[in-house]
């Protein structure tokens, strides 16, 4: 019998533990809520007080009435109670230490880094993040935070190019050809595929397209088919996303159904015609020898 109540405080202890848990995290939830709905109010009344000044032509003294009262709206909308979330650092400092640990890093920072570094769980982290990056946008900072594969990066926005190269030597970028195009769209929609793969769909070889996205840093070795000799598989990289502007593999445009079986189909013509010219040429080469 004692055995059976050791298990029974066993798990009233293990569930006691969860919910817990799960009661910091729905905390952290309901202030981050809190968080959101004063920068939602303060964008709004940004975009409001720009409207009036084009109206009336006050728009120094409007501007400086909205920025005193954003401030004051962020700042009485902290709940007291945050001071209570478990964890080492106060809510207050969260999106602080992202800020600082983004800045710091250049790269991209995994989630899960960004949660160890507030003490939080990942889904506040990235709610922090979103935060991070409303207030960027509302502040019309020159700076940005990009989503790249549930990491996040800080960057410079492109529109401010032309004036960073005023002061900075013009970074040396890569010139795509078609060819090396073509062979990137074809790693970026089939991926992870080898270079025998892109070659048939090509027409050509394809090894020399290949190894220039690889020392441009746009495509890598993602591992090796399990077939015979083992063929490298190729996939594309972050550097990749962040060239192209898109934050997942999911976000490359999609053609519709109706082109994407026409092009299936012109494919499959022109490997079929590259089987019997083929073949035909063994034939005749068989032939001569013969």
């Amino acid at each position: 019998m004692g055995s059976l109540f050791d298990d029974d405080d066993e798990d009233e202890e293990f569930d006691l533990a969860a919910i817990e848990a799960r009661h910091a995290q729905m905390e952290a939830e309901a202030l981050l809520d809190e968080e959101e709905r004063h920068l939602e109010e303060a964008f709004a009344r940004t975009e409001g007080a720009q409207e009036a000044d084009a109206v009336d032509g006050r728009q120094g003294i409007v501007r400086q009435e909205t920025e005193n009262d954003q401030t004051e709206t962020v700042q009485t909308g902290k709940s007291e109670e945050e001071n209570t979330i478990p964890g080492i650092y106060p809510a207050s400092d969260w999106e602080a230490i992202v800020e600082a640990v983004l800045f710091t890093m250049g790269n991209s920072v995994p989630v899960e880094q960004l949660a160890a570094a507030i003490d939080q769980s990942e889904e506040v982290a990235k709610r922090v993040v979103r935060n991070l990056q409303r207030r960027y946008q509302q502040e019309n900072r020159g700076m940005q935070i990009i989503e790249l594969e549930n990491a996040y990066q800080m960057s410079t926005r492109a529109k401010y190019y032309e004036n960073l190269i005023r002061v900075a030597s013009a970074p040396k970028k890569h010139v795509l050809s078609d060819v090396l195009l073509e062979t990137l769209s074809i790693v970026a929609y089939r991926q992870p595929v080898t270079k025998i793969e892109i070659g048939r769909i090509r027409g050509v070889s394809s090894d020399h397209a290949v190894n220039r996205l690889v020392e441009y840093g746009l495509i890598y070795e993602a591992g090796r088919l399990d077939a015979p000799g083992r063929p490298a598989l190729f996939a594309t990289t972050e550097e990749f996303l962040r060239r192209f502007g898109v934050g997942t593999i999911t976000d490359l445009p999609t053609m519709n159904p109706e082109q994407k079986e026409e092009i299936i189909q012109e494919v499959e013509e022109e490997l079929q015609q590259a089987d019997q010219t083929s073949t035909q040429e063994d034939t005749d080469t068989k032939n001569k020898k013969e």
